[in-house]
This record gives structure tokens, C-alpha cells and sequence, in this order.
């Protein structure tokens, strides 16, 4: 079960943070998910030119999530695209959204969601993804670069906690050149969904372009975690999913 503390919004949508750094370019990574794309509105107020870095890397709804990038891509007018594939992750395995063999946790209330890591859980993705935007930002001359982590309302991963960003930051700056600066922003780390979908709305962000789902890429499923995470965000902020669900009456 979810922590009690964690069913009221407690951390307000970051208006302070939406003020220009003025740099000169910031990269965004952009999964397609409902996160990212706020994240990435969010670095379009604060940046003259944003760069989109998409990764793939063998999950179930790969092209349904590529489909999502690019229709934001597009949405954005962003002229600066890059997608890459780390299909090691998917051989790797130890995880149910690259291994079929395994499966993806399902429930039918948010609040069913264990805080413990699960099987969705993709063993150290986020430091591949973060490594791969950290080399493109070092040769583009990027100095920001954006990633949509949320640490309260989520499913517990270890690798979208505010601790491993300041880690990984140290990483950044240690293994680059001595001219190379390379910010890692992670600006809706500490908001829930609701908050997440509240900002998102502020700033016209193309929500109705986002896919979350983990297992479907039609109507997604309503049932996996970002699923149920999502619908509750959506419910807490009194607005309405555009998504489609196969599953269309639950208590969210």
C-alpha cells in the first residue's frame, strides 16, 4: 500500500522554476511518456533551444513510445532529434517491460501499489539514458540536460531518487572535459501525477500526445502501474485522461 502521506499534493507546481537561464542549448530526454513531455515544456521556458534525445532499448510499447516522441517532436517544431537504441538493456533482462517471460505487475487501484521495486523496474536504465545524453550534450555544447524522473508518485525505482541525480551529476562532471558543464535538471522530481498534469496544463503541454502504458499500444491497458498512476494524477487534478483504456470504469 501507498504511504498516507503521499494522497494529499503537497509540493507545488515549480512557477519559480520557469524563469530563463538563458542557455544557449539544453537536450531533453523524451520518452513519449506524460512525464517527460512536461519536463520538456518545462525546458522550453527555460532554455532558447531544446534538443530531444529519445532511447529505446527493447520495451514492449517501444513503437507506440517512438510514435509519442515524435508527435511531440513535431507538436514542439524541434528541429534537433536524436534516437538511439541500447538493446543490451533488453538482453540483459531482469525486467518485465524487456522480457516477456516476466510479468508486469496489474491492479486495479493506485493506491494497491507497492513501494517496493517492481518488476517494471529496468535494472539502471536511467544511468544509460543519462550517460548516452551526457556524450551528445559534451558534443553539441549542450549545458543543460533535462530528464522527467518523479521520485514521490511512483513506482519506488532507486534510480529516480533525488540522491542518484547528485551522484550522477558528480559522474558528469568528473569524466568530461575541463570546459565541458553540463547541468542534469530534474524539475518535477518531488511532484505527484496531479501536480505533474496541473503544470502540464499550464504550460500547453500536448498531454494528449503522451502514451504511458506498459503493456498496450492501442488502448493502453489501465491496469499496469503508469497506468493507474497516471488516471490517479488526472482524477486528483480534476481533469480528463485524452488517452483511451481498455479498461474504462475503475476507482482511481
Amino acid at each position: 500500500m501507498m504511504n498516507d502521506e503521499l494522497k494529499t499534493e503537497t509540493t507545488p507546481i515549480p512557477h519559480s522554476s520557469l524563469i530563463a537561464h538563458h542557455s544557449s542549448l539544453a537536450i531533453c530526454l523524451v520518452s513519449g511518456g506524460m512525464d517527460s513531455c512536461v519536463t520538456a515544456a518545462i525546458a522550453r521556458e527555460e532554455n532558447r533551444e531544446v534538443a530531444f534525445l529519445h532511447v529505446t532499448y527493447g520495451q514492449r510499447t517501444a513503437r507506440r513510445e517512438r510514435q509519442a516522441f515524435d508527435d511531440i517532436a513535431d507538436f514542439y517544431n524541434v528541429e534537433r532529434r536524436l534516437v538511439v537504441s541500447l538493446e543490451a538493456l533488453a538482453r540483459i533482462g531482469g525486467s518485465s517491460l524487456t522480457d516477456e517471460n516476466l510479468e508486469v505487475e496489474r491492479h486495479e487501484r493506485a493506491e494497491e501499489i507497492s513501494r517496493e521495486i517492481p518488476s517494471s523496474y529496468v535494472p539502471f536504465r536511467n544511468a544509460h539514458l543519462l550517460a548516452t545524453a551526457a556524450s551528445w550534450a559534451e558534443v553539441t555544447g549542450a549545458n543543460r540536460l533535462y530528464i522527467g524522473a518523479v521520485a514521490e508518485d511512483s513506482s519506488g525505482y532507486p534510480d529516480c531518487r533525488a540522491e542518484f541525480y547528485e551522484a550522477f551529476q558528480k559522474t558528469v562532471d568528473v569524466g568530461t572535459r575541463p570546459e565541458t558543464h553540463v547541468e542534469i535538471v530534474t524539475p518535477i522530481i518531488n511532484l505527484r501525477k496531479s501536480g505533474i498534469v496541473r503544470c502540464g496544463i499550464e504550460l500547453g503541454a500536448p498531454l494528449h500526445l503522451t502514451w504511458s502504458c506498459y503493456t498496450e499500444s492501442e488502448k493502453a491497458c489501465g491496469r499496469c502501474d503508469s497506468c493507474l498512476l497516471r488516471l490517479r494524477g488526472f482524477a486528483e487534478a480534476g481533469r480528463h485522461d485524452p488517452l483511451q483504456y481498455a479498461a474504462v470504469t475503475r476507482e482511481t
